[in-house]
């Protein structure tokens, strides 16, 4: 009986494990596509590569869907004339939803860019061989976040001082760590269960 339950229970649960781990891509290849192409130019550069940050990830995320149904024009995203680019009066929030606050994204940067239907080759050059080319070269971004809606694409650089490092507010975090991973729970839970059953 043992045995049994070794043999269809033990392929059951490898199986479950491998599943929860597998990552599913799809509407982020776009962002992926173009972090992998920002890297490699700026390891053209001898520049180091730029890592995930997941807060500016979640800020690009939030002013992309601000800049969706607005069409494409020659004054919009990497075409935009310097100091004219949009406002956004809901900022604040913004950041909030972020779990952010000012003080931490002073130094970063928004980059907006329009390209109708998100063509990598003519994402990666709207930012590398536009008016973003400075930001993009200049060795005080070390992160980046990446968000994208419609035909919108947004990258956000960070720093690795404490006015440009986008990291979570206090308070936020605190509250962040207070609470179990979901994730986590549902993994350790399925392991104990298959536990007791190899038992």
């Amino acid at each position: 009986m043992a045995s049994l339950l070794r043999g269809v229970l033990l392929p059951f649960f490898l199986s479950s494990i491998l599943l929860l781990n597998h990552s599913v891509r799809g509407d982020n290849d776009e962002e992926d596509t173009l972090l992998q192409g920002l890297n490699d130019y700026r390891a053209s550069l001898n520049l180091t590569a730029l890592t995930k940050v997941d807060n500016a990830g979640c800020l690009a995320d939030e002013i992309a869907d601000q800049f969706k149904n607005q069409p494409c024009t020659n004054t919009t995203g990497a075409n935009t004339v310097p100091g004219t680019e949009p406002q956004f009066a809901n900022y604040p929030k913004l950041l909030t939803k972020c779990h952010l606050n000012v003080s931490a994204t002073r130094d970063g940067v928004i980059l907006p860019a329009c390209v109708p239907n998100l063509v990598p080759s003519l994402v990666l050059s709207n930012f590398t061989k536009s008016q973003y080319s400075d930001y993009l070269n200049d060795t005080k971004f070390t992160g980046v976040g990446i968000g994208s809606e419609d035909d919108w694409i947004v990258v956000v650089l960070s720093t690795n001082t404490p006015e440009g490092s986008f990291t979570p507010s206090i308070g936020e975090n605190a509250n962040a760590a207070s609470f179990p991973n979901i994730h986590m729970t549902y993994r350790f839970l399925l392991l104990l269960m298959a536990s007791i059953f190899l038992l």
